[in-house]
């Protein structure tokens, strides 16, 4: 289970890194070619969305049939260690789960604007250039 951890936190930095590039000024003429990388590789990450459902639906699980110390059972201290590092697992790992959707979320906004925005800049050069 961890390797799958480990691709989606190389995948949300993937993201995070272009998404950096994407709202960094001063880039100029390398940002047409982001922007072309950034567009052809969203619909790739995509599948990241689906991956964070099923890694929730995973935590869920764990969450529901984990051991419970009541009353009647009482926990050793190496239980309750265990518990509490299961715990704290899930929540780094649902952390990660929100960042990743988000960054890809940000990212397709971010993708989406900046093109517009060159769309844009185009039309008034072009507009420019007929008066």
């Amino acid at each position: 289970m961890a390797l799958e951890w480990v691709v989606l936190g190389y995948a949300a930095g993937a993201e995070a890194v272009m998404l950096l590039l994407l709202t960094l000024p001063g880039l100029g003429r390398l940002r047409a070619g982001l922007v072309t990388v950034t567009r052809n590789s969203l619909k790739p990450m995509l599948s990241v969305v689906p991956f964070c459902l099923f890694l929730l639906m995973d935590i869920y699980w764990k969450y529901e049939t984990r051991p419970t110390c009541d009353q009647e059972h009482a926990c050793t201290p190496m239980e309750h260690l265990r518990h509490q590092k299961s715990i704290m697992k899930s929540q780094r790992n649902g952390l990660l789960i929100a960042a990743a959707l988000l960054l890809y979320w940000l990212l397709f906004s971010v993708t989406n604007l900046v093109s517009c925005i060159e769309q844009l800049s185009q039309r008034v050069e072009k507009l420019k250039r007929q008066d």
